[in-house]
């Protein structure tokens, strides 16, 4: 259950607030509006007055609403006007008026503005305006004159609508921590599927800005991207020319006057304000950074993978720059992938945003290799080759979202949990489209059955718990085929599989043998060791207790979160 609490000021905010209830709607999204409740239980209702001018009694009730204003006379407040809609979720059951009426006054008790057995509150009525919602207005001063105490009602109302979900049986929604996107009005909604658009201006701009913060490496190149994707930029610039901030618009996007509709960056979303963007374009860091040499895509998973260690290790600050920098990489993701996949991909990133923010300040140094990576990879012409680059980097995604779940859990950040839980929904999809091309290439150039018996018996003697799985894995063709592959550059096969098998847990994945060919083939794609350097190796493997250990890296298992599928 949704609601929102929005003031109206001026000597006829109470009339305007009725009249837009009664009506028709801007987009004739009102479906039979009629009272359900009030604060004294018999207030005249203009939708269910057939015998009476509509106009004139919507006059009749906003009198007897402003009836305590108008007595202040100057001496009225600012605000006048209370307004909260209320919206159950589309599968909640349809409830009646008498429970949207008991919801009402459960909601204007909690907010202070008329708490229960008091005669002096203040005036309020609930307005039925479809199946799934209802709009309550009070006005602001008391039948005895005074205010209402309503200090902090935003949180009491969500409070209490936590409470009314459990009560009637209505989809449950998190507690948030006030860092959430502000999410499009009622009125952005029904203009966006009057046009026929899947998303509302609000939120289309705000996925183009975060893709610009993600790709930019400067705030002029940021400015450029934007340009780029068809938003139109209008800085807010100070006297002394100095730009302290932005608005953007889509074109053709105008209001009933024909004026362009502006969204400051603060309003998309609390990051995306200039002063944010700018300390995220930002190096801090007291040592020039230097992009590390080889392939962008090996780079980019490697810092993915070390983002379950930073979560499970490093301080508050360090870890949630590391989820910013994940939400990054995923906003970047959907322009370098196959068109199959990135409906998906994009749904990953949309959902996965809401866990890049919390109240812990981010420290975003420690994850410039990851964000340089990803940005390289971007601006690569060819990027991925056949693929198996980005499946390389989904798969480390996985997890590092994972683990992102489990940090927020274990810090009660429910939205943001929420969101990581969704985001590996998505991501799992995407994983899955993508795979299944790249695999089947590499079963095609299969290793004979000599090689193919060999690494067999390796897996078995190295897990022989997960020994079965992997050989009757359809994908185990595949991954003999990078071991083969990197025998043929000079690696010692047995040593990268035992190093793959210590990365991360198998058990829970749907193809053990498709995530082991993922990081062979990164570990095998780099510089084959010397011929000494091979011995030692194998040396040190011998010696060492547990070589086929399979625990998170860098994580114990008490502190592993619960396992993702893919």
């Amino acid at each position: 259950m949704i609601s929102k609490i929005i003031l109206g000021k001026g000597p006829k905010a109470v009339r305007r607030t009725i009249g837009y209830l009664f009506g028709p709607g801007r987009a004739n999204e009102h479906t039979d509006p009629h009272l359900v409740a009030s604060w004294n239980d018999f207030a005249p209702d203009p939708g269910r007055s057939p015998h009476r001018d509509r106009r004139e009694v919507e006059a009749q009730l906003a009198t007897q609403l402003d009836q305590p204003v108008r007595m202040l006379g100057d001496k009225a407040p600012k605000y006048t006007v209370w307004h909260c809609p209320v919206r159950a979720a589309p599968e909640d059951p349809i409830l009646t008026d008498n429970q949207w009426a008991e919801i009402a006054r459960r909601i204007v008790a909690a907010a202070g503005i008329a708490p229960e057995g008091d005669e002096d509150a203040c005036r309020w009525v609930a307005v039925r305006h479809a199946d799934d919602h209802i709009h309550i207005a009070a006005t602001l001063i008391r039948q005895d004159g005074r205010r209402p105490k309503r200090d902090h009602d935003q949180r009491a109302v969500q409070r209490e609508a936590r409470k009314i979900e459990v009560d009637y049986g209505l989809r449950r929604l998190k507690p948030g921590d006030g860092t959430a996107a502000k999410r499009p009005t009622s009125k952005e909604h029904f203009k966006a599927k009057r046009l026929g658009q899947d998303a509302t201006s609000r939120e289309i701009l705000r996925l183009r800005v975060r893709r610009a913060v993600a790709a930019a490496a400067s705030e002029a190149e940021f400015f450029a991207f934007l340009a780029a994707t068809g938003v139109e930029v209008r800085p807010k610039t100070e006297p002394s020319g100095d730009v302290t901030g932005y608005s953007v618009t889509l074109p053709g996007d105008v209001n009933r006057q024909g004026e362009p509709i502006w969204f400051a960056g603060s309003t998309l979303a609390g990051d995306l304000s200039l002063p944010k963007i700018r300390a995220r374009l930002a190096d801090t860091s007291p040592e020039p950074f230097v992009i590390p040499p080889g392939d962008p895509w090996h780079r980019a998973t490697a810092a993915t993978e070390r983002i379950p260690h930073h979560l499970a290790h490093s301080g508050e600050h360090a870890a949630q720059g590391q989820l910013v920098a994940l939400g990054a990489t995923l906003d970047l993701l959907p322009l370098t992938a196959p068109t199959m996949a990135r409906a998906e991909l994009e749904r990953a990133a949309a959902v996965f945003e809401r866990a890049t923010r919390s109240r812990v300040a981010a420290d975003l140094d420690s994850a410039q290799v990851l964000r340089h990576s990803v940005q390289a990879i971007w601006r690569a012409p060819a990027p991925g080759g056949d693929g198996s680059g980005l499946a390389m980097l989904i798969d480390a995604a996985l997890t590092a979202v994972a683990f992102a779940r489990h940090w927020h859990r274990t810090r009660q950040h429910a939205q943001q949990e929420a969101a990581a839980e969704q985001a590996l929904v998505h991501l799992e999809n995407a994983y899955a489209q993508i795979t299944g091309p790249v695999l089947a290439g590499l079963a095609q150039r299969s290793p004979g059955p000599q090689a193919k018996r060999r690494f067999a018996h390796h897996l078995q003697e190295a897990v022989p718990e997960q020994a079965e799985r992997i050989l009757n894995d359809p994908a185990f063709d595949a991954l003999a085929t990078v071991l083969a592959e990197a025998e043929t550059a000079g690696h010692n096969a047995t040593t990268l599989l035992d190093q793959a098998l210590s990365q991360r847990p198998l058990d829970d994945a749907r193809s053990p043998a498709g995530a082991l060919t993922w990081r062979i083939r990164r570990l095998g794609e780099r510089h084959a060791p010397s011929p000494r350097a091979q011995a030692a190796n194998a040396r040190s493997a011998a010696q060492r207790p547990g070589t086929r250990a399979h625990t998170a890296v860098g994580v114990p298992p008490q502190q592993r979160p619960p396992a993702r599928r893919r």
